[in-house]
């Protein structure tokens, strides 16, 4: 009976896309309407046989096989063993192609495959130099691990973001994941969004709650690349979206900030789990007992990144390593089992003191932070009796509010109390909510509306119900809407909290409040006062050594951001200020930050003054100078300011940071006393370790309590010398201390460099970019009807050449704004934002867009096949390029491997002799060679025997290189499965003993008389029975998944009939005497220059290398100066004649440019032989394009080094 393979959906999905499809125009060739195809890609319906059998025909031959116009002998069939092997391709394989097109979409192929040529190929694509620890993370401890369960734990500021772009951007080239799911605090949505988008060309898609309303948000080919904020994801809404049966499970999931994952251990033994953490559990596979959190599938791949996975607590930390392995540490005494060396593959931690830069050089700058105190002024009417007016009345409300417990009251005389520090303006704000609360209140009495008995139940519920955002959040936790940020409506709903109980109260209240408030005002409208606070900041932005610097300006109150924009203004800065505020859309911030990012001769802005809630995201490492207008009075958010601009990429050293205190205040003291403290700290330890820390340091202290404690004198001594004794060097330095027995050992990137440095060399060896590029747009782009104009080495724009030529393509182009469409670049230092370019390569939509169209048209002309002239071979012999896919099939018996994977996606090169000889050969060998004429006379054999040549290529393409990919892949998860097995066991263990424990708890509670204690002893009992029956099933899990690794498909995608040259020529030019006497010229030269040599002529010196078999040079030059030549040497056995550069020499040469050589020698075959020297060929542009470069001896003389 025929079958539809389970894997449709992916297949129909990858071939519209690789081929450049919309789903409509698929539909039409399919002769399908395009919301059934919608319908196969989603998974809810499968095509028939029919139709599967037409797919088949364009997935095997190409999209010209959908097409009316081709008639395929027979049907294209899966093969018994799910190979997809194009038998019936044999009858077209005739070797009647375009050589050059055959070329050509290998090269297509070859870059969509970048990772085999360079293993960090998305260093190359990508908008980053990535650092030593960045690489480190990435490619020596994420990428090796076949099943990803990560916690990435560095510093803040080190750049997880773009570490786990990184990763992501490797792993889609490898074709291992497809559906991606980021999982950020809400303030950094927009961020990743952006940083995805502009640093990897990754389109993720930001989602936010309304999208559930209206469908299905993680449903359909745009659900992806998906990133949705943690707390909405939490929402019931948008959660039940997840549990849909339509959705395609997702392959990786990445929590940001996950130490906001917090769940922590009653004393009955069970967890205390936040909404966060049950949705975390079961997104990374821990079972719930309730529908509510359920999910029919979980994710295979899962990253946690924070800065601070230990908050000074060992549970919660140990919580997260839950989500890692959660039948290995289902408890915490598993957990404390768990061996080191076992932990380390799954975590990472770096200090910001340990990273450094490839030459070894620290890569973060010092913090210079300054305390800059300015006295109230003393005039009657003047800031020092607003405020001890205010001291009064909040000293006298706070403590009423204190003794009556009503916690709404007394966060309303901490608002005050904050925002009298910020300032004046601020304060009067808030007096006039105040106000405005108190006379709705008397207003409602009066009129009957409201009871006082009412107004007690009213302040009841704000008790319960008000929070202190500030205090309570950091930046990056707040919710940011499109009025308010977070706090300012928590701070609207505790200015509303009164203590008082009656009307007459409310009155005499309302008068004190009145009475504060016109004098708050009179002091802000008065003409002639100098507000102190102003006029200290006024000083910094006119310092000689700041005035023509940018400089950012932090408050926690847009009250104060609104007076301080319109202050600025006033004094001649309108349009030079730039401010940002966490009521704004994220794009709008983004705009802000470009303008503030701008030059100031370009019109950028001179100063950003920025809320705490939107500065979270938006990076600002292009100022070196901060302003803490005022400060946060929640040590973490401190810490956070103190980090703002001590980031990955800061430039500057050292930053500044500047803090504004009232210092003869009593709130003024204890901050003082915290802020030199911070600083002497950092003096004494010689190292600015502190500011990193300072939020766990004083972790369970709170600023608040000593604030209030400040209303008197007495009270603010007291608080001061608390906040002292809290801080000392021997708690920072316990804190490490500390960090060291939870983490473990840290990596020694300084030791690690060495190695580092040989990998990046490596590297920059095999790069693709931009010689390979070049070489296949320059080709490939004439051929789908459009032209370049402008500079390949700079910046160029594509024109159609006939009418409709571009219209595919505009759907990509218009992603980009309209100034950068023109402007397309191939080299990444060009397209810097503020040059407005597009940076063309693989993964980025234009190129991708245009390698599908090119395949899309002219896949089939690759399976015929084509003739080419290998100058160097005896004989005839075909070459075939094939893709073979291994995969982790699926068993629908067991739930964690219900759903097949992707395991290994991999280019192969086969070539064959007409005698049946078979090897693998690389792939870039088809590079080496030239157009051939067409099939003649003595090779018309090799078009007669294709079907029976072909058949036996694929045999061995599936028998020597597929199968043993498969094997090693098996091989390597049986190696550790012992150790797992053990793991596992131990696991399972340690929960029996925890359950017997728990049972034993309940069963004296029981005994003792307490009814409720039933329930929870029953429902152990039954979780004590299913325990078993999990531990059965997940030790046959293990067991069963390397059995079903195995060979899905072994794909054909070219052909060519490669012959021997006939030209006499070429004899001269490929004299393998001649080349020899030129490699030892060339190599005794470089040593007489005391430069270490690597010959690597031939594919095994190479190979021995670490590069390619044809790198497209012939020797390495490491000089004593540190330069590293890549040198390419030919041989002439006389004094004259041309020497050639292959495609594959020319595109290397193009890619590395100034450490590429040209060694030409002439006379080989005299006793006098001469060497020339060319640096860059490339860029002097010698000789004149063939299928290489060719170039004559004079040109050589005449560009060559003297």
């Amino acid at each position: 009976m025929f079958k539809i393979p389970d894997d449709y959906a992916q297949r129909i999905q990858q071939f519209r896309e690789r081929h450049g499809l919309t789903q409509t125009r698929l539909a039409q060739l399919l002769g399908v309407t395009p919301a059934l195809i919608s319908q196969w890609e989603s998974g809810k319906a499968r095509p028939g046989e029919k139709r599967w059998q037409h797919f088949l025909r364009g997935e095997a031959l190409g999209v010209y096989a959908l097409t009316k116009d081709f008639d395929a002998p027979t049907p294209v069939k899966e093969a018994a063993a799910s190979y997809v092997t194009g038998p019936d391709t044999l009858t077209t394989v005739d070797f009647g192609g375009e050589a050059e097109i055959v070329r050509l979409i290998l090269q297509g192929y070859r870059l969509a495959y970048g990772h085999e040529a360079n293993p960090a190929f998305a260093t190359e694509t990508s908008q980053i130099e990535p650092l030593p620890h960045q690489r480190a993370a990435v490619y020596d401890r994420m990428l090796p691990n076949p099943r990803l369960r990560f916690l990435l734990a560095d510093d803040a500021g080190a750049g997880k973001t773009i570490m786990a772009g990184l990763y992501i951007r490797e792993i889609l080239t490898r074709r291992l994941f497809r559906r991606v799911l980021v999982v950020p605090p809400a303030g950094l949505v927009g961020n990743w969004e952006s940083e995805m988008h502009k640093l990897f060309s990754l389109p993720f898609r930001a989602l936010d709650g309304n999208e559930a309303k209206t469908g299905n948000p993680f449903s359909g080919p745009e659900s992806d690349l998906c990133i949705v904020s943690i707390d909405t994801l939490a929402g019931e809404r948008m959660f039940a979206r997840l549990q849909e049966p339509d959705v395609v499970p997702y392959d990786l999931v990445i929590f940001d900030e996950a130490h906001k994952l917090s769940a922590d251990r009653e004393p009955n033994l069970s967890l205390r789990k936040t909404q966060r953490y049950r949705l975390a559990e079961a997104l990374v596979g821990i079972p719930s007992d309730e529908a509510r959190w359920s999910l029919p599938w979980n994710c295979p791949h899962v990253l946690l990144l924070t800065a601070t996975p230990h908050m000074g607590k060992d549970f919660p930390y140990y919580c997260l390593w839950r989500l890692l392995e959660p039948e290995m540490l289902a408890t915490y005494d598993a957990f404390l089992a768990y061996p080191p060396e076992a932990r380390r593959a799954h975590f990472i931690r770096r200090t910001k003191e340990e990273m450094v830069d490839f030459q070894g050089n620290r890569i973060y700058p010092q913090r210079l932070s300054d305390t800059l105190s300015y006295e109230l002024g003393q005039e009657p009417g003047g800031e020092q009796q607003l405020y001890d007016e205010m001291t009064q009345y909040m000293n006298v409300y706070y403590n009423q509010a204190r003794i009556l417990n009503r916690s709404a009251a007394r966060l309303a005389m901490s608002v005050f109390q904050r925002r009298m520090a910020s300032s004046t303006y601020a304060m009067l704000r808030s007096l006039e909510n105040r106000v405005a609360k108190l006379e709705g209140l008397i207003t409602a009495i009066l009129s009957g509306e409201l009871s006082e008995a009412e107004l007690r139940a009213r302040q009841q519920r704000l008790d319960r119900e008000t929070r202190d955002v500030l205090a309570e959040t950091t930046a990056d936790e707040e919710a940011t809407g499109e009025a308010q940020e977070e706090h300012e409506t928590a701070e609207d709903e505790a200015l509303g909290g009164v203590i008082a109980v009656n009307l007459a109260q409310l009155q005499v209240e309302r008068g004190e409040v009145l009475r504060l408030r016109d004098l708050a005002r009179a002091l802000h409208e008065n003409p002639i006062h100098e507000d102190a606070k102003f006029a200290r900041l006024l000083a910094v932005l006119r310092d000689p050594q700041y005035r023509d610097e940018k400089l950012i300006i932090f408050t926690e109150h847009r009250d104060t951001q609104t007076y301080l924009v319109r202050r600025l203004e006033q004094l001649g800065y309108r349009g030079e200020i730039a401010q940002i505020h966490g009521g704004m859309p994220y794009r709008d911030r983004e705009v802000q930050r470009e303008f503030f990012r701008n030059p100031l001769v370009e019109g950028g802005a001179r100063y950003l003054v920025a809320t705490d809630a939107a500065g979270e995201g938006i990076n600002l490492q292009f100022c070196w100078i901060m302003v803490n207008y005022d400060v946060p009075w929640n040590p973490a958010r401190l810490e956070q300011r103190m980090g703002r601009i001590h980031r990955y990429g800061q430039k500057h050293d050292p930053v500044i940071i500047l803090n504004l205190i009232a210092g003869k205040t009593r709130e003024g003291k204890v901050l003082q006393t915290l802020l030199d403290k911070l600083k002497a700290i950092s003096v004494e330890m010689g190292r600015d370790k502190v500011f990193d820390v300072v939020g766990r340091v004083l972790a369970g202290m709170s600023i608040q309590d000593y604030m209030a404690q400040a209303l008197t004198e007495e009270g603010a001594a007291a608080a001061a010398a608390a906040v002292a004794a809290r801080l000392t060097p021997d708690q920072v330095e316990a804190l490490e201390a500390e960090e060291r027995a939870s983490y473990g050992a840290a990596d020694d990137l300084q030791a690690q460099l060495p190695e580092q440095q040989a990998q990046q060399r490596l590297e920059q060896a095999r790069r693709l970019l931009p010689g390979h590029v070049r070489g296949f747009l320059e080709q490939a782009v004439p051929r789908l009807d459009i032209a370049i104009e402008g500079d390949w080495a700079r910046y160029f724009a594509l024109r159609p050449r006939r009418s409709g030529a571009l219209d595919a393509l505009w759907p990509v182009l218009e992603t980009y704004a309209p100034e950068r469409r023109e402007r397309l670049t191939l080299y990444r230092e060009q397209a810097k934002p503020e040059h407005q370019a597009i940076f063309v390569r693989p993964g980025e939509p234009v190129f991708e867009r245009l390698a599908a169209l090119f395949a899309q048209r002219y896949d089939t002309q690759a399976l015929q096949g084509a003739t080419f002239i290998d100058p160097t071979a005896q004989e005839a012999y075909l070459f075939h390029l094939l893709l073979v896919e291994i995969t982790r099939q699926a068993d629908a018996g067991l739930p964690a491997l219900a759903h097949a994977e992707p395991a290994v996606a991999r280019l192969v090169g086969v070539r064959q002799t007409a005698t049946g000889q078979l090897e693998e050969t690389p792939v870039e060998h088809l590079l080496l060679l030239r157009s051939g004429p067409g099939v003649y006379g003595p090779y018309l054999h090799f078009v007669a025997q294709a079907g029976t040549l072909c058949d036996q290529a694929l045999t061995y393409a599936r028998d020597a290189v597929a199968e043993p990919l498969a094997a090693e892949r098996r091989e390597a998860l049986l190696h550790t499965l012992p150790e797992r097995i053990a793991f596992l066991q131990k696991g399972y263990d340690y929960q029996e003993a925890e359950l017997a424990q728990q049972r034993s708890h309940y069963r004296e509670q029981m005994r003792a008389g307490d009814g409720r204690a039933t329930a929870e002893y029953e429902r152990i009992r039954a979780r004590q029975k299913a325990l078993q029956v999990q531990r059965e099933q997940a030790l046959t899990t293990l067991i069963r998944e390397p059995e079903l690794i195995a060979v899905e498909r072994v794909t054909f995608l070219a052909h060519a009939l490669a012959l021997p040259s006939s030209d006499p020529e070429d004899k001269k030019l490929y004299d393998m005497s001649a080349e020899l006497v030129a490699m030892r010229e060339a190599i005794a030269y470089e040593e007489a220059a005391g430069a270490r040599v690597v010959d690597v002529h031939t594919p095994p010196l190479a190979r021995a290398a670490g590069l390619l078999d044809y790198p497209g040079y012939d020797m390495l030059s490491y000089r004593p100066d540190g330069e590293i030549r890549q040198i390419e040497v030919k041989g002439r056995a006389g004094t004259s004649g041309r020497v050639e550069l292959s495609q594959n020499e020319w595109m290397a040469a193009c890619s590395t440019q100034d450490a590429y050589w040209l060694y030409a020698v002439y006379g080989c075959a005299t006793p006098t032989p001469v060497l020339l020297r060319v640096q860059n060929p490339f860029i002097k542009q010698l000789g004149a394009p063939k299928e290489g470069w060719v170039i004559d001896k004079q040109e050589i003389v005449d560009a060559a080094e003297m």
